[in-house]
């Protein structure tokens, strides 16, 4: 900041200041959103833990079920269900989950992306990825209409063998200050995939009218409310992220304003010192 006037330092803490104020309001929408999501998020995990609790039920109590969920192909081509968010300003939350997709993708030729988020859209289209549909503006505030809409778009192309697996990468609310992607296979459906209900005992419960058939009515669920637990916990890792974004950009503004009022004093001392010793020169010459 060497050779500003005490005008631009003024100028520019002004300019900060401002900043600061836009930062710190973005802060507060951010909880208040957090809060709200979290809520959801709470509301929602228990449904989905049961859906894949009773899937896992099924599969380790018949081994020998033959199902299209569960029947493994050559892997041709893979779907990812990439849920990013519609704004920026929120640290690595948009491009952690976009490099997820990037370093789990072999080919761009064996890849087809359905998105959600503008960022996600804007960036898988402009590097060679074939976008088979990208959803905007819900990635803040999902339904389960969506998610349903979703799931069944990718169940269709598993269905019609236009995919052979679907991976969905979402960001996982590990706590308030830290969130991480996370990329789930979805189909082809493999024990083990998530820890079911040890208590449970599945060795004495019957599956009617079959096991295979109670499989292919579950399994939608399955993705639905898996994909819908990844929109609202992704909804609540992006209003987190965007939270400490915000909070260090406020404490950011916060230095920048101390240091530069410490050189706004520090201009505005000398520029007392030097007339001063002017004064005191003149007063010298003239005696």
């Amino acid at each position: 900041m060497a050779g500003m006037g005490t005008r631009d330092i003024k100028r520019k803490i002004k300019s900060v200041n401002n900043t600061r104020q836009i930062t710190k309001a973005m802060e507060l929408v951010s909880t208040a959103k957090l809060k709200r999501t979290k809520d959801r998020l709470n509301i929602t995990k228990p449904y989905f833990d049961g859906v894949m609790e009773a899937v896992q039920g099924v599969i380790e109590n018949e081994k020998s079920l033959k199902n299209e969920y569960l029947a493994k192909r050559p892997v041709k081509k893979t779907l990812y269900i990439v849920i990013t968010g519609d704004r920026g300003l929120c640290g690595g939350y948009n491009v952690n989950a976009m490099k997820t997709v990037v370093h789990d993708s072999v080919d761009l030729d064996r890849s087809l992306v359905i998105t959600i988020g503008k960022k996600a859209n804007s960036f898988f289209s402009n590097n060679g990825y074939h976008v088979h549909k990208a959803f905007e503006g819900i990635s803040e505030r999902p339904s389960f209409s969506d998610a349903q809409l979703i799931a069944k778009m990718a169940l269709d192309l598993y269905k019609q063998e236009t995919v052979d697996e679907i991976k969905l990468v979402y960001t996982q609310l590990i706590s308030t200050i830290s969130q991480e992607p996370l990329l789930l296979k979805l189909l082809p459906v493999e024990a083990g995939d998530h820890t079911a209900n040890e208590d449970a005992d599945y060795e004495f419960i019957n599956y009617e009218p079959s096991p295979e058939e109670v499989l292919s009515f579950i399994v939608p669920k399955y993705i639905e409310s898996t994909v819908y637990g990844g929109l609202v916990e992704s909804a609540a890792a992006e209003q987190a992220a965007r939270r400490v974004a915000m909070e260090n950009a406020s404490n950011n503004a916060d230095d920048m304003i101390d240091e530069l009022t410490l050189t706004f004093n520090q201009a505005r001392q000398a520029a007392i010192t030097q007339e001063i010793a002017e004064i005191v020169g003149g007063a010298e010459a003239l005696k």
